[in-house]
């Protein structure tokens, strides 16, 4: 897969596959193309070059189709993109309701399943502007699982929060690694990637220059761009 903005190549050569039940980490310094091939997966970006598969389906570029192909892949974004205006339950059922046709009891039954999940049952009728960060992205993670998707996308779901309730959201994400979600998580969150995840993917300018065993990647990478990196950040 390739993707460009104008002429500046984002994406270069991608050949990335995950699998069923797999939790992988997408790391890099900013700007080395991870949030653009999170947004390209989805379709939030169109892709200059190549395919997208999900359960071997090849993913449109547009339609009804696409809309299908894209509710079974969910997506958490860094600045947690909840509707102001309605409130926390009225978040989580908005999908379910339009795109799977769901009744508003049954869809009112499971948000507040999914809102007693991550630990908001008592927000359910709370503004986000009446939460705090971590509750708004918990919020917006159970909005993403409402939809029964096969994946989950997270785009640096983290690093629009405080430190002190950083881990309310990285505690949810866990769980759901536990119970066997397929996640691709693009973070800066380490101790994450290393910890709860499968597989690291190591991404620079645009490439994928190293993946593997979180353990190995972290105490002995074999490219020299995977060093340099890990030695910037793991110093402090």
């Amino acid at each position: 897969m390739d993707k460009f903005f104008g002429d500046f190549q984002a994406l270069k050569n991608i050949d990335l596959d995950i699998h069923r039940g797999e939790v992988v980490a997408l790391i890099g310094a900013s700007g080395s193309g991870k949030s653009t091939l999170c947004r390209c997966l989805n379709r939030l970006e169109t892709i200059t070059a190549g395919e997208i598969t999900i359960d071997g389906e090849l993913l449109p570029e547009e339609g009804k189709e696409l809309t299908r192909l894209r509710a079974d892949v969910g997506m958490v974004f860094q600045s947690f993109n909840l509707f102001p205006h309605l409130k926390a339950i009225d978040n989580v059922t908005l999908g379910p309701r339009k795109v799977r046709g769901v009744s508003k009891a049954e869809a009112d039954q499971q948000a507040m399943e999914l809102l007693e999940r991550v630990g908001l049952s008592d927000k359910a009728n709370s503004l986000p502007t009446a939460l705090s960060g971590g509750q708004q992205q918990r919020v917006a993670i159970a909005r993403a699982l409402a939809m029964k998707p096969k994946a989950l996308l997270f785009d640096e779901p983290t690093s629009a929060l405080d430190p002190e309730v950083i881990n309310e959201v990285l505690d949810v994400m866990t769980e759901l690694a536990e119970q066997g979600m397929t996640m691709l998580v693009v973070t800066h969150e380490m101790g994450f990637a290393r910890h709860v995840c499968d597989r690291v993917v190591y991404m620079d300018q645009g490439e994928i220059v190293e993946q593997g065993d979180p353990e190995e990647f972290f105490t002995a990478p074999r490219s020299e761009r995977a060093k340099a990196f890990l030695s910037k950040i793991l110093a402090h």
